[in-house]
Formats: structure tokens, sequence, C-alpha cells
């Protein structure tokens, strides 16, 4: 009797404990074959969600079809969608699954203005004046939209525990729609968070971001005939020369890592007008947000005095303001495994030769694509130009970030040739990768407790003292845009 009672107890041991072992250890390797065979079934999918969204070329704030086709998607999947978030209208956020942990996707779908493209090989707008995807974010939307949804699958078929949220965040390249996603909170509770970008390389992204401050000056002077009596008014407009003649007078004396760019968006209506109200738009940028804010200081210095020089009044705006990247180095080493595991993108000799075409009508080398995995970097102190918010999302949890290739080397970004390429097969093809490997590193973290609490403990400590603080002004709201 006692023998079989003890019989009994081991096999309701063994029955207990087989699931949580057989999903979380031994089948760990099984699972990530598994994610990436559903990537590869859903790959038409993914593929016709980029090019819809690469024909909508909708920018910041506008992305109303591409936001939709996304979020309609993920309920038709099974996802909880809540859309129009931290009042922002094409912002969404998709969950499945429940408690912990909470792995986040980052999804981004706005495109550029002024950057129409046909689907050659060669400069021809598709819309004269119209938009277009130059910084591959069609890819992003859909890449992201893969990964979750095999996860998905994964998870339900498993029954492993967890949370799997998707964020739908819009206007990246103007407005910072993960500005005001992070002030809401909807990122606090995350345990980690996942990002990609295309590229013209394939690398998991240590190096980081430059923070930014957007700023918006406005003056207020006063009108007059510019024959008749021009004494009689005080330009709007002098005051915007003058600030940007003192903004190219500062260049000379900030740190090489800080970038300094303006459009004026206001000079006037009509010649024989003293224009009596006039508009900068202007982008600080530099390594930390620090080192933004000493410069700021100083361009909101020359507007202030060009005011007085004018006798005309100014107005700053702090429109948004990002942090640099936190690089998580536990997380991404984490990732780079996965990468190297699943392996490079190879092309056919047509896709190269169409990426060269690309790169010989804009007059870089013809290289093709460069697609081999560059190992971890160190660490960039002062990182390379461009700024991004999903820095945001890395100074309220730990956040890991892959590059892939989707456009031939060195061609210029935010250009045609990026544009053409986002609906081409090579940038199918990074996009393809960078659903794999993020949907691999998911499993990673959902699974690998130890992952997680190393990242926790390397963003704390990175963190220190310091809290985070949203760039938006008190009760800033977003822009309407139409």
């Amino acid at each position: 009797m006692k023998k079989k009672c003890l019989y009994l107890a081991a096999l309701l041991l063994l029955w207990v404990v087989q699931p949580v072992f057989s999903t979380a250890e031994k089948s760990l390797p099984d699972l990530k074959k598994e994610v990436i065979r559903v990537i590869e079934q859903e790959s038409k999918l993914l593929i016709e969600t980029s090019d819809a969204i690469w024909e909508f070329a909708e920018t910041a704030l506008l992305e109303f079809k591409s936001s939709k086709l996304l979020a309609d998607i993920l309920e038709k999947k099974g996802f909880s969608v809540k859309r129009e978030v931290a009042d922002l209208p094409t912002a969404f956020v998709a969950s499945y699954g429940s408690g912990k942990p909470v792995i986040g996707i980052l999804a981004e779908y706005d495109a550029l203005p002024g950057l129409s493209q046909d689907n050659t090989a060669f400069r021809k707008a598709l819309v004269e004046g119209g938009s277009g995807h130059g910084c591959g974010h069609n890819l992003f939307g859909a890449g992201s939209l893969g990964a979750a949804l095999a996860i998905k699958e994964v998870m339900e078929s498993h029954k492993i525990k967890g949370t799997i949220r998707l964020y739908g965040c819009p206007a990246e390249e103007d407005v910072g729609g993960k500005l005001f996603m992070a002030r809401e909170g909807l990122f606090d509770d995350l345990d980690a968070c996942i990002a990609w970008h295309p590229d013209y390389t394939t690398k998991v992204d240590v190096k980081g971001s430059q923070a930014i401050d957007d700023i918006e000056i406005e003056f207020f002077g006063k009108a007059a005939h510019a024959a008749f009596d021009p004494w009689k008014g005080h330009s709007a407009l002098d005051a915007v020369e003058m600030t940007t003649f003192g903004i190219n007078l500062l260049r000379e004396h900030v740190k090489p890592s800080v970038r300094i760019h303006y459009v004026i968006t206001k000079g006037g209506d009509i010649p024989n007008v003293v224009p009596e109200y006039a508009k900068l738009w202007v982008w600080v940028r530099d390594s930390t947000r620090k080192g933004v804010k000493d410069v700021t200081l100083r361009v909101e210095e020359i507007a202030k005095g060009a005011g007085l020089a004018t006798r005309t009044t100014p107005k700053i705006n702090l429109m948004g303001s990002l942090h640099e990247l936190l690089v998580n180095r536990t997380g991404a080493e984490a990732m780079q495994k996965n990468l190297k595991k699943i392996g490079p993108i190879t092309y056919t000799e047509e896709e190269l030769a169409f990426a060269r075409e690309i790169q010989k009508n804009t007059e870089v080398e013809e290289k093709g694509m460069v697609s081999e995995i560059k190992d971890l970097e160190k660490p960039a102190k002062e990182p390379e130009g461009g700024s991004t918010d999903v820095a945001e999302v890395s100074w309220i949890t730990p956040t890991v970030q892959i590059l892939t290739t989707c456009t031939p080397f060195g061609v210029p970004w935010h250009s045609w040739a990026v544009v053409t390429s986002s609906k081409h097969p090579i940038g199918h093809r990074g996009m393809l990768l960078a659903t794999k490997v993020m949907a691999a590193t998911a499993l990673d973290f959902l699974l690998e407790k130890e992952i997680l609490q190393k990242m926790q403990k390397e963003f704390k400590e990175k963190l220190g003292d310091y809290t985070y603080k949203s760039g938006l002004q008190p009760g800033q709201k977003p822009p309407v845009r139409k």
C-alpha cells in the first residue's frame, strides 16, 4: 500500500511539473521553430499589409487607413484592441493573454511628405507632391504585426502564460506619438519592449540615438506698407531672419555632436506688406537630453534678442523633447543570438540587379544589398545622427531593437530610393527577417525569467535615480491634422 501511494504521488508530481518544464525549457528551441513557421505561413498577409500601407502613404496623425488595417487584422486574430488611445486618433493598443510577463512590440506606419515614388529603380513620382514611405514604416508596421500574430498563436497552442501587446504608434517622423502614449502611462507595466527598423545593414542596435528638442518660434510684429511707410512696421520676418543668422553663427560654438536644422514655415503673404507674423520651426539634437537643453537655451536667447532688435514679440513653443535611446545590452545579446541562429537574407540575381540600378541612379557605389549579420558593436558615446520616439519607451522599460537590410547600401535615407525599396522583395525580405527575430526574442522574454531579471537589473543600474519625465508641456494636446 505504501509503495502504491508513493507511485501515485510520483505520477501526480510528474503531471504537475511536466507542462512547465516542457514549455519553458525543453521545448524552447522547438517553439522558436514553430513561431518562424507561423510567420512563413502568414508571409503573404504581411506583404499584402505592408504594400497596402505603402499605397496609403499617410503622414503623421493622418494614418487612418493604415492604423485601421492593422487594428482590424489584430482584432480578427483574437487580440483585444483599444483604439484612439492617448488622444491620438490613429494610435491603438492590441493585447493578448493575461498576467506577467508583459512584452510590448512597437509598430509604426507614418509616411513622409513630398516623397511620392513609383515602384521603379529610378526617380518617378507616383503622385506629384504626394507622400511616400521614405523610412520604410509600412514594413515596420506589418513586420511588428507578424511578430505579434505568431507569438499569439504559439502562446495559445501551448498555453504559455503572459501578455503580448502590440502598440500602434503614429507620427514618429513628426509629432512623436510615443511621447503622448508614454505620458498616458501606456508602457508603464511592460517587463520589456521590442522594436525594429528598416536599414541598409543587419544588426542589433546598440549604438543608440540622439536626443532632440522640437521648437516652434513665432514672432508678432506690426504691418505697414513696404514702400509707402515701412518705418511704421515691425517685421516679424526680420526677426526670423535674425534668429536663423544667430543660429548659424552659433554652429561654430557647439560640440561636434550637435545638429541644428530649421525651416521657415511662415514668412509673410505679399512683398509689399511688412509681415506682422512669421514662424520658424527648429530641431536641436545632441547625444544626450542635457546636451540638447543647453543648446536649446542658446537658441531661445537668440530668438529673444531678435525680438528686441526688431521690436517684435517672440513666442517660443516647445512642441516635444525626446530622450536618447537607453541601450539594454543584456536584451541585445539575447536578440543577437536569435538573429545569428536565423541567419542572413539571401537575394535573387534579379533583386540584386534592381538594387544596383537604384544605387546607380542615386550616385552611390553599386554594391547591391549588404545583408551579412554584424556583430554587436561597442557602446557609442556619440551616436550617429537621428532621433526616435522609441527612446521614450527605453527610459520606461528595457527596450531592444533590431535593424535589418531593406534597401540598397548607401542610398540616401528619407529619399525616393527607400520608398521604392519598401514595396519590393528586397524590402519584404528584410521585414520578414525582423519579424522572425522579434518573435523569437519575445519567446525568450516570456519563458526565460533569468534574461528578464538581468535586463531589469541593467535597466535600473543605468537609470540610477532618474525618473522618466515626459518631454511634453503640461496639458499639451496632439496637433490636429487635416
